[in-house]
Formats: structure tokens, sequence, C-alpha cells
């Protein structure tokens, strides 16, 4: 039976990662349970610090800081300005100055409560503060969920590009509580569904396959639907991570649509006009048909991509873009400072086929006469 077959309430991931090894844990009001879970894994814990944003904050932390008080674990919670504008070196001076001035000490946990920007800042935070302090993932969007509260990369964005500054820090326990899920916005939603059409297309073609069945419970807010979904993904990260924790080998495949997708956001000035998960999907477009140009991928793939993606409403054209006022060259010149570049242009992830996916050179002119295409359909 496929893991995403299971028919369980709440679902445990083991990341194996020798003494860094950590758990999952995949449901239905599990952030209630977060004091409960923080004594299972800290001896003597007495306080914690909660790092958060406002819209999370206001909807979420009285839950969780209850779920604290009930375990006699007192805690104090900073909260930052939502958006992908606070992934930035003076929204990380900020905090780092005042998770100081708390008095924290090398045995504090820092609980990273919210969406990727809250878990990749806080993880960043946590992976320099004293030279490392304990972090624990409670992520509260399905992009997160699914994806950047797990596997331990952690960072900030630099004015040339996304993601440039950060380090490889993994959790010591990841809470991903479904019910919250309920709270986001359609667009966001739709946004961190991007990111588990990714685990599809490089992992199994069944699991692309189900999505094609199952997208409408899963966007409809099913909770039984959406704990196997993010348990499937969490699984194939976790096995790919525990091959490959720094990136320098078979987690690249992770990255599918990414290179694309960073580049757009750079152009957009990472801010809400292109969300993350929005410019994924023309990631993923772009990469099938690069895949197909260079003989990898069948068409009737790339169609099949498209069309799914298209179903759930999820941007696909380069007239879904808030503004087209911009060339190839530009996006090209965006992709030569990706983190990933070797002799100053990257490598591409591609596919081979729904379900396989591959690290390949491919050209600057290749990649420039797609993106000319692509801006002028």
């Amino acid at each position: 039976m496929n893991t995403f077959e299971k028919n369980t309430i709440v679902n445990t991931v083991d990341v194996k990662l020798g003494s860094a090894s950590y758990q999952i844990f995949v449901g239905p009001s599990i952030l209630q349970t977060t004091g409960e879970q923080l004594k299972n894994i800290f001896d003597k814990i007495g306080h914690c610090i909660i790092i958060s944003d406002e819209n999370v904050a206001s909807l979420y932390l009285d839950n969780l800081e209850d779920s604290l008080k009930c375990a006699n674990i007192k805690c104090k919670t900073f909260i930052m300005p939502p958006g992908e504008q606070s992934k930035s070196i003076s929204q990380l001076n900020i905090v780092l100055e005042d998770l100081i001035n708390s008095g924290l000490e090398r045995n504090t946990p820092l609980i990273a409560f919210g969406g990727g920007v809250v878990g990749d800042l806080a993880g960043f935070a946590a992976s320099i503060l004293l030279r490392g302090i304990p972090l624990i993932q409670i992520p509260t969007t399905l992009l997160a969920q699914v994806d950047s509260a797990v596997g331990g990369k952690t960072g900030i964005n630099s004015k040339y590009g996304k993601n440039l500054i950060g380090t490889f820090y993994q959790p010591k326990l990841v809470l991903s509580d479904t019910e919250v899920l309920k709270s986001l916005s359609e667009r966001e939603l739709r946004a961190g569904y991007a990111e588990v059409v990714k685990y599809g297309l490089i992992n199994d073609k069944t699991f692309f396959s189900w999505l094609e069945s199952h997208s409408e419970s899963l966007l409809g807010g099913d909770s039984e639907i959406t704990t196997k979904a993010i348990t499937f993904c969490c699984n194939a990260k976790a096995k790919i991570v525990a091959k490959d924790e720094k990136e320098r080998g078979i987690r690249a495949l992770l990255n599918l649509g990414h290179t694309f997708a960073h580049a757009f956001e750079k152009e957009f000035g990472f801010n809400n006009s292109l969300l993350h998960g929005e410019a994924v999907s023309l990631g993923l477009i772009l990469s099938s048909q690069l895949s197909y140009k260079i003989g990898l991928c069948p068409e009737n793939d790339v169609i099949r991509i498209r069309k799914h993606l298209e179903s759930v409403k999820l941007p696909t054209q380069a007239k879904d873009l808030p503004h087209t006022n911009f060339n190839s060259e530009k996006i090209c010149s965006h992709m030569n400072k990706d983190k990933k570049a070797k002799n100053g242009w990257p490598n591409f992830v591609l596919m081979n086929g729904i379900g396989e996916a591959e690290v390949k050179s491919v050209s600057f002119n290749t990649v420039n006469n797609l993106l000319n295409e692509f801006f002028t359909d």
C-alpha cells in the first residue's frame, strides 16, 4: 500500500539523520499537544521562545501559549511583520537583538510558528544564536508543511536573489496541524498546492495521478485527504534529505521549477504580487517544456501537467503574471545569481516524464529561447 493511501488521523514521519534525527507529526489538532510534545523531547524544559507573524499570532497564538502553559512551560513571544519582504537582513537583525536581550540560553528552544517566511528566518536565527539553539517548527501553511519546514534549510533573501544567505539546520521536531490550514485564503492554499504537485513530478507518478483525482477534496479542506497528501510529501522529502542532507546530489531534485520561480520572484521584488507557490507553478510549466524541448519528457506529460495546474487555477502562462514588462534576458540574469549556479549559470532539474527527474546542464541559449517563446505566446 502506498504511503498516501494510509487511513490514519495523525501520521508520524521519521527524518533519519543519525544524531540529528527527528519526527514530523501531521494531522488535526496537533497544536494543542505542543507542550506535551516538548516535554517528551527536552529534559526539565521550563521556558521557550516563540517567533510568529502578526497574521498567525492573531489567530492561533493563544492556542499555542495555552498548550505550553498546561505543560508548565513559560514562553516569550516575538511578532514580526508578515510577508516575504521580512526575510531580510534588517528583520533578522531585529529578531537577533530582541532574542539576545530576552536572556535566552543555549538550551532554550525556539519555536518557529508560521509559514515559510517565519520558518526560514526563525530557523536561521536559531542556527546562529549562541552558535545554535534548539529549533521547533510549527508550520501554518500548506507550503511550509509539505516543504520548507522539513529538511533543515533556513535563510533570508538578498537584494540579489532568494535564499542566498542561510544555513542547513535541522529542527528537533515538526508539528503540522492541518486544522490551521482552514484559515488560509484560497490563493495561499493553491500556492502551497504547487509544492505538493512537485513531489508527484519528481518522485512518484502514482501520487500525481492520485492528486488528479483528489485535488478538489484537498483544496476543499478535507482533513483526511490533506493529512495523506502532507504525509506523503514529508515522507518523500525525508527519504531524500536522509541521503543528501546538504544538497550535494539527489536533494537538488527538490528544486524542480525553483530556478525559474526564484528568478520571477526576484523580478517582482519578493512581494505578494507573486506568491512563491505561484512562481513554482510557472517554474514547473517551464521545466516540463524545457524537458520536452531537449528530448527528455513526452509531450503528453507536458500537456497533462499544464492541465492539472490549470484545473486548480494556478498560473501557467506569462499573461498570469502581474505584469510582463521585462524580457527573457532579465530573467536569465537573475538565474546567474542562483545559489546553485556554477560558472555563472545554473544546472536545471528536468523531467524524464511524470514521476522521474534528474539534474542536467542546459545552455543559456536554449533557456533564453524557451523564455522568449513563453513571453510571446
